[in-house]
């Protein structure tokens, strides 16, 4: 395993006898912090709320204005089942959604796919077509909340659905707020639900950038995602570098597109984890801000202030939750929220404890959402901006998390930037993940239920979420009706207009609308660009 000065990105494993302390960065904590520990140019680096380089958050009041949106990731079985689900977060207290959408949805892939039996439904809701995106907002007007979709691959066919929903709803497009995760580099790095070569894949993302550029301008068009690599193991330096690393190539793609830098940018928006440690990750989220600001000015000579301005959403580790006294987990989530509040986050989603055994309960999502509000309305923690500036501790670690990662950007940038080197990212993420791992087997870590303070005899299991299996096959029937009903003439007509559109280069969501329209599945239009982009195929 590498030492803290042969890698600046990753705690050594020292084992649970050595007095040092170290982040999961590999930033040794010192006993006691001073004056001295401060940087000279501390109010250059601070700035003011509001204004460059935004280390104190990109609002003024931040939130004395308006708390963050609260928004629950939520999703399983059916639109109906989902539907149900989201109008009990918006009844207690929601103030944003977020859809969790299942594997075959992400991959592209209709219900009634040979290879998505057992699949359909469990991870999220099912999206084959518009009927189930009407289903899944019925009674739930769309100029009145705001959306967040975690879909990378199809993002644009998800995002149209929703737009043709809202079309139906008498909604116009200008009206509608939220935000299509679009991010498909973390997908080959990450998670591995791809499509499409990355050529082809960030073609649909910069189209995305341009369609709501000009259709839906309150639209959020990608969510720059470091929450999936902190869940793949990656410490809080590498969650930050490789972030923005991602950020810089989809700019840089955008800008390759023909797109200007400030008509795209100010829709931007990125997506954090929130982990244990309090004091990183407060760290963490500023210092992200600072580097983004500076990005965006020094780099890309970006004039508008809102294209400099990193907003973000955080969800809680789900890495970081247990099986064992699954209770505990309520403690950890609210640290963890705790902390993406007083770094500043624009959303947040906190974690149900019983999400380390399923999908979270009804009675886990309300706790959840108790956690965020008690966490608005008692802590304190939103009645003053950024509430632990100054501290000799976080404007430290703040300064440190800033320097590593700006080192591992330059590494990437040398290796050709964010696409080139998903082979060395990979890398340094499982050798992260096995960092870890050793430092929890060992007993450096310490993990309260799993490796200490541990219980005797039978864990105790909280009732937990089931998804009948008899949905899946309701949904396949669905979706059989469904294609059973349409002008199987206009469907092909459709598909063929896409792959033309695909082997062209004008902007493929037009086509891709039209298609969805004429009642084509997401599955049809998917395999009709895959027809002419081809398939990811990974190096393992």
């Amino acid at each position: 395993m590498a030492t803290t000065d042969e890698h600046r990105t990753i705690a050594p494993i020292v084992g649970p006898d050595d007095p040092r302390r170290f982040t999961d960065s590999g930033i040794e904590i010192k006993s006691l912090y001073t004056d001295g520990d401060l940087p000279e140019d501390l109010p250059e680096r601070l700035g003011e709320p509001g204004q460059h380089p935004y280390t104190r958050g990109i609002h003024p009041d931040m939130y004395r204005g308006q708390l963050w949106t609260m928004r629950q990731y939520a999703g399983y079985a059916s639109a109906k089942e989902s539907n149900a689900r989201y109008r009990y977060l918006l009844a207690h207290g929601s103030t944003g959604l977020s859809m969790a959408f299942d594997l075959p949805t992400q991959l592209g892939l209709d219900s009634d796919d040979p290879r998505c039996l057992g699949e359909v439904g469990r991870t999220g809701v099912a999206i084959d077509s518009i009927d189930d995106m009407r289903s899944a907002f019925d009674g739930i007007p769309l100029d009145q909340v705001s959306t967040s979709m975690t879909i990378n691959a199809p993002a644009a066919v998800l995002l149209l659905l929703y737009e043709l929903v809202g079309e139906e709803q008498g909604v116009a497009p200008e009206k509608l707020r939220g935000t299509t995760q679009n991010d498909i580099l973390k997908e080959y790095i990450a998670r591995g639900n791809f499509i499409y070569p990355p050529q082809g894949a960030i073609r649909l993302t910069t189209d995305l950038f341009a369609y709501c550029r000009e259709r839906i301008p309150r639209w959020n068009t990608i969510s720059i995602s470091g929450y999936h690599f902190r869940e793949k193991g990656c410490s809080a330096v590498q969650e930050v570098a490789f972030t923005l690393s991602n950020g810089i190539a989809y700019v840089q793609a955008a800008l390759d597109a023909g797109l200007v830098i400030d008509e795209f940018a100010p829709r931007l928006a990125f997506f954090f984890n929130g982990h244990n440690n309090v004091f990183q990750e407060v760290a963490k989220f500023r210092a992200a801000r600072r580097m983004w600001a500076r990005i965006m000015r020094e780099r890309f000579d970006a004039r508008d202030e809102r294209s400099r301005r990193l907003r973000f959403h955080t969800q809680t580790g789900g890495v970081t939750l247990t099986a064992q006294q699954p209770e505990n987990n309520i403690v950890r989530v609210a640290l963890q929220g705790f902390a993406a509040v007083c770094g500043g986050t624009q959303s947040l989603h906190t974690n149900g404890f019983d999400e380390a055994l399923a999908l979270p309960t009804e009675r886990a999502a309300k706790i959840a959402l108790r956690t965020q509000q008690i966490i608005g309305y008692e802590s304190g923690a939103a009645d003053t901006v950024d509430p632990f500036a100054g501290s000799y501790f976080i404007e430290a670690l703040t300064d440190e998390i800033e320097a590593r990662a700006n080192e591992l950007i330059d590494k990437i940038d040398s290796l050709g930037g964010s696409v080139s080197a998903i082979d060395f990212v990979k890398n340094e993420i499982e050798e992260s993940a096995f960092g870890y791992h050793e430092r929890y087997r060992t007993g450096q870590d310490i993990v309260v239920g799993v490796n200490k303070f541990v219980d005797e005899g039978e864990p105790e299991v909280p009732d937990i979420l089931r998804v009948d299996p008899e949905s899946e096959r309701e949904q396949v029937d669905r979706l059989r009706t469904f294609k059973e009903s349409r002008d199987p003439s206009t469907v092909e007509r459709r598909l063929e207009d896409v792959r033309v559109a695909a082997r062209g280069s004008d902007n493929l969501l037009g086509v891709l609308r039209a298609a969805l329209k004429d009642r084509c599945s997401l599955g049809e239009v998917c395999g009709a660009m895959k027809d002419v982009f081809g398939e990811y195929q990974p190096n393992f």
